[in-house]
């Protein structure tokens, strides 16, 4: 059970980290669902850069609620809460086999890599991590998404 809710958590914290990264690149309103028509606003057969700056300034400019060229913690949060709870329509309507309008355990989707996470963070095969494991893990995981910003050493 413990390793169910410590991949869960995982799970929602690179659901957050990957939703403010949409907003702070200024995503499309469908992000990477976009199709490539609907970025080819002139239909001309080819994105360009303008067409690409005019889908960041559309996105930006939906969550301007106030219109006044920033973004609040309000408006982020706002425009956050509304492409969760589309993405949670979307996951429920995707994965409600029965159509009872609720999510089963069963009909949960399943990590593609569901029980491998662990099996790599348990290095010694000691069926537990250890924190010296757990840190390991974690270090090599955000040097992985860090993308050039240094080497950043935990302070105790």
């Amino acid at each position: 059970m413990k390793h169910v809710k410590f991949i869960t958590l995982i799970v929602a914290a690179a659901g957050m980290a990957a939703g403010g990264a949409a907003l702070a690149k200024g995503f499309g309103h469908h992000g990477a669902n976009m199709s490539f028509e609907e970025i080819d606003a002139d239909g001309s057969g080819e994105i360009s850069k303008a067409e690409i700056e005019a889908m960041k300034e559309a996105h930006y400019s939906r969550a301007d609620t106030d219109a006044d060229g920033k973004l609040t913690l309000a408006e982020i949060q706002a425009h956050a809460q509304q492409r969760a709870a589309e993405r949670a329509a979307h996951m429920l309507e995707r994965f409600d086999k029965d159509g009872d309008g609720a999510l089963s355990k069963d009909e949960l989707p399943q990590p593609r890599r569901a029980g491998k996470m662990f099996d790599r963070m348990d290095a010694d095969g000691s069926g537990g991590i250890s924190k010296e494991e757990f840190e390991e893990a974690r270090m090599r995981h955000s040097g992985k998404h860090r993308h050039g910003h240094g080497d950043e050493t935990e302070q105790n």
